[in-house]
């Protein structure tokens, strides 16, 4: 799973249940976010999370796979250390992460691409419209939640805050609208910000069958950094 996915070591029986021994990680991406106030990921650090969650996913969408519960609290970095140090320009402390690898964790609702599908999957904040909508679904679910929590670490807060399915589809045609000139603003035409945006925009395409892939994600120019260095 080119090292993104979190290693099973072992298993056993314990008084009927089948117990599973996984690698030991570090605080999840929520936890980390949560206990530094919600304050944003750098950008750097969301494009190399971004690279690494997208290389796992497309190796689990080419083994015909769907995890089909991606969020933040099931993307855990390998080693949790930060530092603190001072954002001049919004005049705060804040931590940093020293080491963003991550890995993707909580395969317990995954299932095969041809498998009898459930109708209701998914974490409400990062389900995907036509889930919400109760179509068929594929895929490209996954693609959807990636674009919900990578706009999520960019941000701070969740994009799409709903406990209702009626209210959820009103928030994403506000939102999606066009892409929210409000966020396009704070990016004063930063090239990597653009590019950032333009990602997002193509990973929260309506139409599934229109949704950009993972393995189209690697190719894009947020990435392009990522891609010379990378086999």
């Amino acid at each position: 799973c080119d090292g993104s996915c979190v290693q099973m070591l072992n298993w056993f029986h314990f008084h009927g249940h089948v117990c599973i021994v996984f690698e030991l990680l570090g605080l999840s991406t929520y936890d980390f976010l949560q206990e530094n106030n919600f304050y944003p990921y750098p950008l750097e650090q969301i494009r190399h999370m971004g690279w690494q969650i997208f290389r796992a996913v497309d190796f689990l969408h080419q083994s015909k796979l769907i995890h089909t519960d991606l969020k933040p609290e099931n993307i855990l970095f390998i080693n949790s250390e930060h530092s603190v140090e001072y954002n001049d320009k919004m005049k705060r402390y804040e931590k940093k992460i020293k080491n963003p690898d991550v890995k993707i964790a909580d395969f317990g609702n995954s299932v095969y691409h041809n498998e009898d599908h459930s109708s209701e999957i998914q974490t409400r904040h990062y389900r995907a419209p036509e889930v919400v909508l109760g179509l068929k679904w594929d895929q490209s679910c996954d693609v959807w939640s990636l674009g919900c929590i990578l706009l999520e670490y960019y941000l701070g807060y969740v994009v799409f805050m709903t406990h209702d399915s009626k209210e959820h589809l009103a928030m994403m045609e506000r939102i999606l609208g066009p892409i929210p000139l409000s966020i396009f603003l704070q990016t004063n035409e930063d090239s990597d910000h653009i590019a950032f945006f333009d990602l997002i925009q193509k990973t929260l395409e309506y139409d599934s069958e229109k949704r950009i892939s993972p393995s189209e994600v690697l190719k894009h120019l947020f990435f392009h950094p990522l891609q010379q260095t990378s086999p």
